[in-house]
């Protein structure tokens, strides 16, 4: 037997359908995150991090 026609008789053709389903499942659910209304003031707040002095963010220190 060669290995072409161990591969073609393993039936390994659903998983690239199940990866589609999979991928395309978690792009909605990012998405719908991304854009939903109840997460907004957590992204505009994230957003003015960088130029808010009101609360400043000190670094962690490196390796710990």
């Amino acid at each position: 037997m060669s290995l072409t026609q161990i591969m073609s008789a393993a039936g390994l053709d659903v998983y690239p359908q199940v990866a589609l389903l999979l991928f395309i499942a978690a792009f909605v659910l990012i998405c719908w995150r991304i854009f939903s209304p109840r997460f907004k003031a957590t992204y505009d707040a994230a957003a003015r991090m960088p130029l808010d002095d009101e609360h400043p963010q000190t670094p962690r220190e490196r390796g710990r």
